[in-house]
């Protein structure tokens, strides 16, 4: 599900690296954001909403929205659609709105 070639637009694709995402190993592009990297690797629930518990995806892709929000490194409410992925780092999904670990 990875766009490999476009006719309008190019992708500077970084090396190719790994990642963790619910404890699975996940590959990606350095250049890529999470929610890009997670995409093509087949994935397209990225939470749920916290009241109803509903499955929440890609929205806005922008930064504005909430869909988005998940556990990265420790942290959460962090929004995966403009955070570029990193080798090594663990990214989880979010139930509800977040709960710093102490």
């Amino acid at each position: 599900m990875r766009i490999e070639n476009h006719p309008v637009l190019d992708f500077e694709r970084g090396e190719k690296i790994s990642f963790f995402f619910n404890d699975q190993l996940v590959e990606a592009y350095e250049s890529e954001t999470i929610a890009a990297a997670l995409h093509a690797a087949g994935v397209r629930k990225l939470g749920e909403s916290s009241e109803m518990h509903r499955p929440r995806g890609l929205f806005c892709a922008i930064g504005n929205c909430s869909s988005c929000f998940m556990i990265v490194d420790g942290q959460p409410n962090m929004r995966v659609c403009v955070i570029k992925v990193k080798q090594g780092m663990c990214v989880e999904e979010q139930k509800g709105k977040g709960v710093l670990k102490p």
